[in-house]
């Protein structure tokens, strides 16, 4: 599998795995939702709002139109509201791998960061990161979802292969 068609997989994979996440999320009350909680951002649902804002930051890098905000801005105090953008983030994300070519996985993108100066990375370290971002948060919201009294995520990538592959 080339570098162009792995992203494409992550991106199929963190569908999958953000289904999964706001699968379990909806069957909490709002209370629960909005709890304080020992992570970065100390809740179930600022957790949420980061990872759509992060993905909103490094997809307007990769498609040259950057967007500025602080990383735990909350765009949706409300769940379903919230939910929607993620799905509509992820398509995004989904729709801008299958138009990866190797030679752009390859290549350098220099941006902005929010809270330092301008840096140049290669673009298939900034992917890399902003799916494995997506599974570190989701790690903590897994463990948020306990404290909370619902089921442990069952998001491990092996998962999804065995069910989509």
């Amino acid at each position: 599998m080339n570098g162009a068609a792995y992203f494409e997989r992550m991106a199929q994979y963190n569908i999958w795995a953000n289904g999964h996440a706001y699968d379990a999320c909806a069957k909490l009350p709002q209370s629960e939702l909005i709890a304080p909680r020992t992570a970065f951002f100390p809740s179930i649902l600022r957790t949420l709002n980061h990872l759509v804002v992060a993905d909103q930051l490094w997809m307007g890098r990769l498609l040259g139109t950057p967007v500025t905000m602080a990383l735990d801005t909350v765009l949706y105090e409300n769940f379903d509201e919230l939910r929607t953008a993620r799905h509509e983030q992820d398509q995004v994300i989904l729709e801008f791998t299958r138009g990866l070519t190797d030679s752009d996985v390859t290549s350098d993108l220099t941006y902005q960061s929010v809270s330092a100066g301008a840096y140049t990375m290669p673009r298939d370290l900034i992917l890399a990161h902003m799916f494995n971002h997506q599974t570190h948060h989701r790690g903590q919201l897994s463990n948020m979802l306990l404290e909370a009294g619902s089921g442990p995520l069952e998001i491990d990538l092996i998962y999804y292969g065995r069910e989509q592959l």
